[in-house]
């Protein structure tokens, strides 16, 4: 199992109904996906984070599906705009010694054939993650 877990902080001029609409949009579009076998989306606390959300994958498969699925392109493109920080992880009990640099590729495989979603990340004030594309990567 993968759990790919994200967290992010807005942007100050967010108002509260986007904040709301934002978490909606997300329950709705991860829904879409059939690759996530469990998810929690919400508020996020212990952080200088606002909101988060914690999507079980059962395999680097399907954490190919998700990650490429058109409904999660469309939540970045829609959400990406409004935040100002952002960071996303992976757990996981896979036994593969070579997971993490699989995960890694999906990222940087996902960047490299959505150069607008590439983009919006390089964009951000802060991202932490597999893969970082732009002045994040490193």
């Amino acid at each position: 199992m993968i759990y790919h877990s994200i967290r992010f902080a807005l942007k100050p001029e967010v108002t509260p109904e986007e904040k709301t609409a934002v978490v909606a949009k997300m329950n709705e579009l991860f829904a879409a996906i059939p690759a996530i076998k469990a998810r929690v989306v919400g508020r996020d606390f212990g952080g200088k984070y606002e909101l988060g959300a914690v999507l079980v994958l059962e395999d680097i498969e399907g954490y190919a599906e998700y990650m490429n699925h058109p409904a999660h392109l469309e939540l970045d493109r829609v959400g990406l705009p409004l935040v100002e920080e952002f960071m996303s992880s992976d757990i996981t009990d896979d036994p593969d010694p070579e997971i993490g640099a699989k995960i890694a590729d999906v990222h940087r495989t996902r960047f490299e054939n959505v150069p607008d979603i590439a983009d919006l990340i390089s964009g951000l004030a802060e991202y932490t993650g597999s893969a970082a594309p732009g002045k994040h990567g490193g």
